[in-house]
């Protein structure tokens, strides 16, 4: 249950009512801070629409974090809006497989290293010169960059989830029954 109450439009200020736009439970807790909203908008924004990274590659990376995190706000939201930008059901058991350290089924190889990047970045704060180098052969310096920042993004996204105890929407609910997440940490 959450741990504050979800702001309505109507409950903002006019000037802050274009924030709840997209009337989902996060931006409905965030709410209580417009200018925190705001920002947080600003970036993601960036990150779904603006983005040179391949937006399945973006959705996989998301999705790891959020598989990492065991959060299912995160990785409800991002199976459905993975599947908007051609993440697959194998893709999803394949991200699973590699993340539990079975070799089948698997990635193609670049989303595999993207995974592989993105839990580095999550379980170590950092990402190793190797995996940094392998991501280099594929990827722009522009698109490294917005992968790193992406990841980083939804390392924060998935705190604020938990700190806040923000619900998962019945909508997203069959996303999270057809892919559970593990109770113990991966």
């Amino acid at each position: 249950m959450a741990r504050l109450p979800y702001l309505e439009k109507s409950q903002l200020a006019v000037e802050h009512q274009d924030l709840l736009k997209r009337e989902i439970a996060l931006h409905k807790q965030l709410a209580h801070s417009p200018g925190a909203l705001r920002a947080f908008q600003g970036l993601g924004q960036y990150i779904r629409h603006h983005s040179p990274l391949d937006a399945r590659l973006r959705e996989l990376a998301i999705l790891q974090v959020g598989y990492l995190a065991r959060a299912p706000y995160e990785w409800s939201h991002h199976i459905k809006i993975g599947y908007d930008f051609g993440v697959t059901d194998a893709d999803i058991e394949a991200l699973i497989a590699q993340t539990e350290g079975r070799s089948q089924p698997a990635l193609d190889p670049l989303a595999a290293l993207v995974a592989s990047a993105a839990r580095e970045i999550t379980q170590h704060g950092e990402l190793s010169k190797s995996a940094f180098e392998a991501l280099q052969a594929h990827l722009s310096n522009e698109q490294l960059v917005d992968l790193i920042v992406t990841v980083s993004f939804y390392n924060a996204v998935v705190r604020v989830l938990g700190s806040l105890q923000i619900d998962v929407e019945p909508d997203y609910q069959p996303y999270l029954d057809r892919f559970p997440l593990p109770a113990t940490p991966a």
